[in-house]
Parts: C-alpha cells; sequence; structure tokens
C-alpha cells in the first residue's frame, strides 16, 4: 500500500503546473454546471462536450469508468456506478475505495495512478439514472493498493492532509465520514429523489429545482435509514422545513396533515396558502411504482408528527 506521505514523484521535476490550472478551471465550472442544474445532476451528452473558457473538453469516457484524455498526464474523471461490475464503495473512515479497471495495473490504470503519483486533482461522476451523474469534484486519491487493484480517494480537499488517511484518529473519522455524507451521498439521494418526482414538490407541485430539497422519510441520523429513493420526498424548503419540524405530516395513505396549532393561527398569505391551504392535500408521487414513499416509514414518521404536533 503506497501513501500520499510515503511516495516520491519520481518524476517531480516536470512542470505539471499548467495541467493543475486546467483541471481547476473545468472543476470550477463543472460545480457551478451543477448548482444551477434541477437535480444538480448532469447528462452524459452535457458531459460529453462541455465548454470550458470556450474550449469544449468531454469529461466521460464514451464506454468505460476511466476517462484518460490524450492530452493529459493523469485520469481526468472516474465513474462510480451502483449496478457496475466493481466493487466501489464508502468505506470506514471517510474514503472512498476505487477498483482498477479489470486486468493489471497497466491500461487505463497507469493514468489512475499516476494521478496519485502527481497529486492531480480528479473528478468523481456518481451515476445516479440510466445517463445521469452527480460530480464531486475535486477528489484526491490518497493512497494506492497495486495489490488488491485500487485507490482510495479523499472526497474533500482537507482529508489529503490527515496525518494517516489509511488509519485516522477517531475525531478524525467523524469528520471524514461527514464530509462523506455531505459530498458524496446527500448530492446523489438528491438527484436521485428529484428525478423521480419530476423535479417537483410532491406536497404543493412547486418545480423550481433550486428550491426543492430531498427530504429523508427515515431521518439519516437514525439507525435503519436508507439512501433509497422509497425514503425520499421531493419537498420545497418550506415544506421540508415544516416535516423536519412536525408541523407538516404525512400520512402512509399519502395524505397531507398540517398541525392543528397551525390551522388555528392567523398569519398572513405565507402561512395560510404555503403550509395551511396544504391540509388534506394527496401526495404527487412518482410515475413508478416502485419508488412511491414506504409506508411503514411513513406510518412511522407520522404517528412522530401525532405525538409531537
Amino acid at each position: 500500500m503506497l501513501c500520499r506521505r510515503e511516495f516520491l514523484c519520481y518524476d517531480s521535476g516536470v512542470d505539471h503546473d499548467e495541467e493543475r490550472r486546467l483541471r481547476s478551471r473545468i472543476m470550477h465550472r463543472l460545480a457551478d454546471a451543477a448548482a444551477v442544474s434541477p437535480t444538480g445532476a448532469l447528462s452524459r451528452d452535457e458531459l460529453s462536450s462541455f465548454d470550458v473558457d470556450g474550449q469544449r473538453w468531454r469529461l466521460i469516457d464514451r464506454a468505460r469508468g476511466i476517462w484518460n484524455p490524450q492530452a493529459l498526464a493523469a485520469t481526468l474523471s472516474i465513474v462510480s456506478s451502483p449496478d457496475g461490475p466493481y466493487d466501489d464503495e464508502a468505506i470506514t473512515g471517510g474514503l472512498f475505495r476505487y477498483d482498477y479497471r479489470s486486468g493489471s495495473t497497466a491500461g487505463d490504470n497507469t493514468k489512475l495512478r499516476r494521478a496519485f503519483e502527481l497529486d492531480l486533482p480528479l473528478i468523481l461522476l456518481r451515476k445516479v439514472s440510466r445517463a445521469s451523474y452527480v460530480p464531486t469534484v475535486p477528489v484526491y486519491i490518497v493512497a494506492d493498493d497495486p495489490l488488491g487493484c485500487q485507490v482510495y480517494i479523499a472526497l474533500d480537499e482537507s482529508l489529503r492532509f490527515l496525518r494517516d488517511p489509511m488509519h485516522p484518529s477517531e475525531q478524525e473519522q467523524r469528520y471524514a465520514q461527514r464530509v462523506a455524507r455531505q459530498r458524496l451521498h446527500q448530492p446523489a439521494f438528491r438527484a436521485r429523489v428529484l428525478r423521480a418526482y419530476e423535479v417537483r414538490c410532491c406536497v404543493c407541485t412547486l418545480r423550481h429545482g433550486n428550491l426543492l430539497d430531498a427530504a429523508h422519510i427515515t431521518p439519516d441520523s437514525v439507525a435503519g435509514s436508507s439512501t433509497s429513493v422509497t425514503n425520499g420526498l421531493s419537498l420545497s424548503k418550506i415544506h421540508h422545513a415544516a416535516f423536519d419540524g412536525h408541523m407538516l405530516g404525512i400520512s402512509p395513505d399519502y395524505e397531507v396533515r398540517v398541525a392543528e396549532r397551525l390551522l388555528d393561527e392567523v398569519d398572513g398569505p405565507m402561512l395560510q396558502h404555503g403550509l395551511k391551504e396544504m391540509n388534506g392535500r394527496t401526495l404527487a408521487l412518482p410515475s413508478k411504482p416502485d419508488e412511491h414513499p414506504d409506508r411503514e416509514r411513513l406510518a412511522e414518521r407520522f404517528e412522530r408528527f401525532h405525538d409531537v404536533a
């Protein structure tokens, strides 16, 4: 196992500053594009011809998970797919394990390992549907395991400087796991949920993606939570806050309920039209039945709503 602190780049005399600057421009532009996307995801077509300062760049391979542009010294992007053939997963310690392309350490893996040697940033693309990906940028390879045919990826720049990335302290591990939730799991969960609900609030049908959240039915801080679409609801930000604050509940029969204390309150148009008038409405559900909210999870959450409301 090679770790960043143990590795000395054998061609450290080569100037790769221009490539670093180019990668930085690409990744800043990619982060901006994801921020204005309704779901936070970008299509394969968008990633295949991406504009950076008036120049078109391919940011994803046509068929494989590792993209090695000929003009660059190392891998530019990697794709992680929940239904792919490799065992990529977030691991204890908050690092993301990414498997080499099968075969050997050569081929596509040469430039992947080169990104580690040169300490160059990469794009991690998390597949959330057939041709839709959520980018995480920048990410860095902090350890290389040629015997296990895998690399370990820090999902945030700060994690590159841990004392020992493969053996973090308890405090470092908690921080790294929080970073993994924020940068890896939550954006992918949001993209999958908003796609399922066709980018609309399931309570009021608002369709402005930047005003929508993916709310967990069973909170992600609770044992037994899940990142499945069936544990999610597409909610406007006000309805998400009301749902989390037990001012708005959703029955296992998919009916919206507003807390009695709010129904009796007089406060102006936002309360009246934004919340009180939602009482008794039926959820706007995903078109696919297997993506409908889990009724058992809703029943547990609805019971809590009644206890508090």
